[in-house]
Order: C-alpha cells, then structure tokens, then sequence
C-alpha cells in the first residue's frame, strides 16, 4: 500500500465538515472522518480506481455523504495526494486551482 498526504486546504475542508456533522448530530462527524479514512485506504491500495477528472487526477466518492476525494498519485505512485474533500453539489471544480 501506498502513502498518502493531504494538501492543507484539503485537511482543513475534511476537519471543519468533521465539525458540522458533529455539531448536528453526535458521533455523526466521527462517521464522516471514517468514511474519508476508509476510502483514502481503498486508492492507496488502487490508485487507479477513482474517475479520471482531468490530468492526473481523481475523484472517489464516499458512501453515505455526499462529497468527493479528489487525488492524485504521485509520478513515481509513492504517495496518494488529497488535493480536496470537495461536497459534490457545490462550487464545482474551485479545487483545480489548487494543483
């Protein structure tokens, strides 16, 4: 299996979600934050699963919430990069910029 990092704006988008589910309804942003961890094991172990969305890039969707991994794999595939946790209905595409 691979590794895997998060870019900063991606961490940050994961947590403050993490935070609103939580404070809606308790142990509901500890769910988000395992379906996040357990999609990010499924590209370490198959980077190429996700669907392509431009330039070496991926989108793999969690279950149960609507939002997105948006990735990449490393040119030499040592590491998964989370370029977004990215809601799937809002400001589409605002994280390309971000690569």
């Amino acid at each position: 299996m691979i590794g895997y990092r998060f870019l900063l704006p991606a961490k940050e988008e994961m947590i403050d979600t993490s935070v609103v589910y939580e404070a809606a309804t308790p142990g509901l942003g500890v769910d988000f934050l395992e379906e996040v961890g357990r999609v990010i094991n499924v590209v370490r172990e198959h980077p190429e699963l996700g669907q392509p969305v431009g330039r070496g890039r991926r989108r793999a969707l969690l279950h149960r919430f609507p939002f997105s991994l948006i990735y990449s794999a490393d040119a030499d595939a040592e590491a998964v990069v989370i370029i977004a946790v990215a809601h799937q209905r809002r400001r589409p595409d605002y994280w390309r910029i971000r690569v």
